[in-house]
């Protein structure tokens, strides 16, 4: 029986990048379909339904962000982006739009092909939102949130976090491997009208990495994207 390969969406001006692309990708066994501008890339993906879009925000005909709201508008199949934008600023709002990820040129091949394989492993298999709603807990490493108690242990031991502390990991867990900025943590755990300013955020993260990690300086399960927000770690046996 013929082995069904995911398929990936590469949206690039760039001739050069283009090839590089097609050729790493299909060297891993993906099925790689292209397009050259935003108008392209809409039709692409309405038409042959990709596992993954890969996305530069600088397009000729259209800016990124505006494709990543057009296609979460209908879907949420993953959406990488690859951009020269380096800026915190450009980082985040492709993440407050609705991409999964976010790689700045230039990029290794090992680095996307892992970023990729982490973007599919939430489309194919159960995603850890529903994995908690049937099984009440996440574990990485050493660490375990459990829902249903409202606690946080590490190496079985109860790390006695304060409820908006809980409520910052659990968010984290539900999305482990996966980019929260600042902005998507405080509008979700506070609501919309809830100030931006991320010191709140950073005084508790503080206070949970003291709690949770052996080396709050060098964090195992949360780690910070600077500028942009935090992630929490994925357990690789779960891919």
């Amino acid at each position: 029986m013929a082995t069904i390969k995911n398929k990936i969406l590469v949206t690039e001006d760039d001739p050069g990048i283009i090839t590089f692309l097609k050729t790493t990708l299909s060297a891993e066994g993906y099925d790689v379909i292209t397009a050259a501008n935003g108008k392209s890339a809409l039709s692409v993906i309405s038409s042959h339904c990709p596992d993954c879009i890969l996305l530069d925000l600088g397009l000729p005909d259209m800016d990124g962000s505006d494709i990543i709201a057009s296609v979460r508008a209908w879907t949420q199949t993953p959406i990488v982006v690859i951009s020269a934008r380096s800026m915190e600023q450009d980082k985040a709002a492709a993440l407050d739009a609705g991409a999964d990820d976010y790689i700045t040129k230039p990029f290794g091949a090992v680095e996307l092909l892992a970023r990729i394989r982490t973007a599919l492993r939430h489309t194919y298999t159960r995603t850890e939102r529903d994995e908690i709603g049937l099984r009440g807990h996440y574990r990485v490493g050493a660490m375990e949130i459990d829902y249903k108690r409202y606690r946080v242990t590490v190496n079985g031991q109860d790390i006695r976090l304060t409820p908006n502390e809980f409520r910052i990991v659990a968010l984290l867990g539900r999305n482990a491997g996966r980019v929260m900025t600042y902005k998507a943590i405080l509008r979700e755990l506070w609501g919309p009208a809830a100030s931006m300013d991320n010191k709140i955020l950073r005084v508790h993260m503080a206070s949970i990495r003291r709690k949770m990690e052996p080396n709050p300086n060098e964090p195992r399960y949360i780690f910070t994207e600077v500028g942009v927000g935090y992630r929490m770690a994925e357990d690789e046996s779960r891919g």
